[in-house]
């Protein structure tokens, strides 16, 4: 097991301690989809093992047989107590907080309480694909709000969609990706503020995704939409499933401002069945207990994107790549390459290196991949080598 300067005592960098062959043994989709001489790099889950609060968690319930329905509020004490050291004026409260199977169907079930069918709901692509399935599936319209060409929100069109998608009548929401999938932009408070002075005055209900928001790199603040002015209407979705890889443990948190408790209230109860008291011990001893374990892999991502950004300069120059302020993704424009607007089934037939298609994310996507960091040097480096390969 080897280790980075910035390791704690005692803890590695678990970006750096499974080899590809015991990576291979896993049957999750990340390991399943493609054939076994198939690099991976695609779907958010991470190359790492557990935090062994996390395994202690879970192996203290299988001993106990402690395998029945979610109750109590632990895991929603454990994330405000978290935001409370990591964030500081947070705006999430115990009491406004429910439990919701993941962080998708928890969007699903906010969206259904503020508004209807046919209602357009506003995003912001090139973004995360199931915004656009989930959102359709459900009978209400996607309305597009481009990013600029800076990855960040553009206040003046977000403006418009809001405009819009106020003229139509119905109810309107914005379903706010913070921070950002697939660019790990993380808005900034003035950002957010803006934004829900917007929302209020065309009458625009906000459902912020902030799965990624344990991701932060040091140095820049994350903001939760909840704790911005005016964002006391706003709907929020948090988990640790993207920070402590526990996406198979399925437990989330829906949260509501102050002004929109009402709203919340009326979340139906069967909803709350759906989650895993498993997953929802496992997210509780990750919140409590496993900061010690996040921040030696946040050390391991800022790593891993100065690497990238020293292999892409070197093997691919015409890729152009912003190292991200959070999330464990890359987005690389590949756009330079000639490789029209899917460059991934390139990389994928040619090179034998799976990355996320940018086409799905919406506009702005094509000419993209989303390439996943959260893996080792080594495997960063094999990928890289063959997307080179590739052309």
């Amino acid at each position: 097991m080897s280790s980075i300067p910035h390791d704690t005592p005692g803890e590695p960098n678990p970006l750096r301690v499974l080899t590809l062959d015991r990576l291979r043994r896993r049957t999750s989709m990340k390991w399943r989809t493609y054939p076994a001489d198939v690099l991976p790099m695609w779907v958010a889950e991470m190359d790492v093992p557990l935090a062994p609060a996390v395994i202690g968690a879970v192996t203290r319930a299988m001993e106990l047989g402690d395998t029945g329905y979610p109750a109590g509020s632990a895991y929603a004490e454990a994330l405000v107590a978290f935001a409370a050291e990591r964030w500081g004026r947070h705006g999430l409260a115990v009491e406004r907080a429910a439990i919701v199977p993941d962080v998708m169907l928890g969007v699903v079930e906010m969206l259904k309480l503020v508004t209807g069918p046919g209602d357009p709901v506003v995003v912001n692509p090139p973004v995360y694909p199931p915004f656009y399935q989930f959102v359709t599936h459900m009978d209400r319209r996607v309305v597009e709000a481009p990013l600029g060409a800076d990855l960040r929100i553009d206040l003046d069109v977000l403006e418009e969609a809001f405009r819009s998608a106020a003229a139509g009548g119905g109810r309107a929401a914005y379903l706010l990706c913070s921070p950002h999938n697939p660019t790990g932009t993380v808005h900034t408070a003035r950002e957010l503020a803006a934004v829900a002075a917007l929302a209020e005055r065309y009458g625009v209900r906000v459902v912020a995704d902030e799965i990624h928001a344990p991701l932060v790199a040091a140095g820049t603040a994350f903001v939760p939409y909840l704790g911005v002015p005016g964002g006391e209407r706003g709907l929020s979705l948090m988990s640790a499933s993207k920070g402590w890889n526990l996406a198979g443990l399925k437990a989330a948190l829906a949260l509501a401002g102050p002004e929109a408790a009402t709203d919340l209230a009326r979340l139906p109860e069967e909803v709350g069945h759906g989650p895993s008291h498993v997953g929802a011990l496992a997210h509780t001893a990750a919140l409590r207990e496993g900061t010690g374990w996040l921040d030696v892999l946040l050390a391991g991502l800022d790593d891993n994107r100065r690497l990238l950004t020293r292999l892409l300069a070197e093997q691919l120059p015409a890729v152009r790549y912003r190292p991200a302020e959070a999330t464990f993704l890359a987005w690389l424009d590949c756009r330079g390459l000639g490789l029209g607007a899917d460059p991934a089934e390139v990389f994928l037939e040619r090179g034998r290196v799976a990355l996320s298609s940018g086409v799905p994310f919406g506009t702005g996507g094509a000419g993209h991949v989303r390439l996943n960091l959260a893996t080792s040097p080594e495997v960063i480096t094999e990928g890289v080598r063959r997307m080179a390969a590739a052309l």
